[in-house]
């Protein structure tokens, strides 16, 4: 089904509510269209195309919900997920947590989420990118192995109470691993952006080749405590543990790193370095996202953490209700203020440090500390007196977000990154880091 324009989404919304003998009704209605090509041992293993939509019909007679969900759109079909989503209302408990729907809602206008070129990415233009990268690969006599999708989608949602809102969106993510031919050393580089013109294949590629071509043969060091310059792609897997946790309803009722006892939280205190400073910002150029949450709730510019003060936590509307303050949404997005440095300059200045290329398969220790461990990977790398000097083996970490910005010796320019866990997109910069945790070596590449 192709892309649908705000009205069609709007008259296919309203068709489907004529059919509600709800007290309470809402739709959500999802589109997308897009692409991938996959590749391993230079060569290309996989290409495809996916498309889809889905509806789904939430209904509510007082505190008891039911909610259906069909990809089919004829008249026939419409009216039988409405008719199932009220059958599925009457049979469920009440809700004790329920919320009435909203009503309708002011949204934002200007946000550029959707880009033309993004969209009409073809089989012919991910071939010809991937070209780029296999060729980058090749005159390096490295071994690649990526992945490229883009897609291009809509979002729209109706209610009996009179909300409507609509967003479309594009997306284009690459990445690449590449690999000497020895297997000893690799390099990676993983970019994604709204904005096809942003993406630049064959340079991403050269940053992995450069890590791979200069990591054969690590050396092992002594675990312990070590100066670490995170790269984004590094620092995001780590940082967005803390963004995810800054929710008040776990902090209120003690399960987060945000408690304090007597069920207060930390909201209002200074928690981090000073020169941390997180927010979100659907209007960001860099880092557009939707103007409205999946409940329908408006998405504004919010500071959670201002010069390492915990400023704001997201509330729930039910949660909200009960504590009397204005319902917050999460984010789509992050975005971390950072300095003027370049990532040349942070190793410049380092006397003795590591570099981190990549930061991977991260598992939870303690939620209410922030630890979380892992390992590094694709590229780490021995700095001396200002320099690269040799490239060392992997290490397991275990480190928590919030010692890590307590421990901040600098901040770069920041730049737009994916975690290679969630697949988030956020806007930060690489960091300089003291006193990082590796608490044992790891022997794989």
């Amino acid at each position: 089904m192709p892309i649908l324009s705000k009205e069609e989404a709007r008259a296919l919304l309203a068709k489907v509510l004529s059919y509600s003998k709800a007290e309470e009704c809402e739709v959500n209605l999802y589109g997308s269209d897009g692409g991938n090509i996959r590749y391993a041992r230079n060569a290309v293993s996989t290409s495809g195309g996916v498309s889809s939509s889905t509806l789904v019909v939430s209904s509510a007679y007082g505190k008891k919900l039911g909610a259906a969900t069909i990809n089919e759109f004829d008249d026939a079909s419409l009216e039988k997920v409405v008719r199932r989503a009220e059958e599925l209302a009457r049979l469920a408990p009440e809700n004790p947590e329920f919320v009435p729907f909203l009503g309708p809602q002011q949204y934002g206008e200007g946000v550029k989420t959707f880009d033309p070129g993004t969209a009409a990415i073809d089989p012919k233009f991910r071939k010809e990118a991937v070209a780029k990268s296999l060729q980058e690969a090749k005159a390096k006599d490295l071994i690649a192995a990526g992945f490229l999708e883009n897609s291009a989608g809509y979002a729209a949602m109706m209610n009996s109470k009179g909300l409507f809102a609509y967003n479309t969106s594009t997306n284009v993510n690459f990445n690449v691993t590449l690999r000497t031919k020895d297997g000893t050393g690799s390099g990676y580089s993983s970019k994604g952006y709204n904005d096809v013109s942003k993406l630049d294949v064959a340079a991403s590629t050269r940053i992995a080749a450069q890590k791979a071509a200069g990591s054969g043969n690590a050396r092992a060091l002594e675990p312990g405590k070590y100066t670490v310059i995170l790269e984004p792609s590094a620092a995001i897997v780590l940082l967005e543990t803390m963004f995810f946790a800054m929710d008040a309803r776990s902090a209120d009722e003690g399960r987060s790193f945000l408690s304090k006892e007597g069920g207060k939280t930390k909201l209002g205190e200074k928690l981090v370095d000073e020169r941390v400073t997180i927010y979100s910002d659907p209007y960001n150029t860099e880092l557009p996202t939707s103007t409205w949450n999946g409940d329908g709730r408006p998405q504004e510019k919010i500071t959670w953490i201002d010069k390492g003060v915990i400023k704001n936590l997201s509330y729930s509307r039910f949660w909200a209700q009960k504590k009397g303050v204005k319902a917050v949404p999460g984010p789509d997005g992050y975005i971390m203020m950072g300095g003027s440095a370049s990532l040349e300059d942070l190793i410049k200045s380092t006397d003795k440090g590591i570099l981190v290329t990549r930061l991977w398969y991260i598992r939870q220790v303690d939620p209410q500390t922030l630890l979380y461990t892992g390992l590094t990977r694709d590229g780490t790398f021995y700095i001396e007196n200002g320099q690269i000097k040799f490239p060392v083996k992997n290490f397991r970490f275990n480190e928590s977000a919030v010692i890590m910005l307590n421990n901040l010796e600098a901040l770069g320019i920041p730049e737009r990154t994916v975690s290679g866990e969630s697949g988030t997109h956020a806007l930060i910069p690489p960091m300089k880091i003291r006193d990082f945790t590796f608490s044992s070596l790891s022997d794989a590449v």
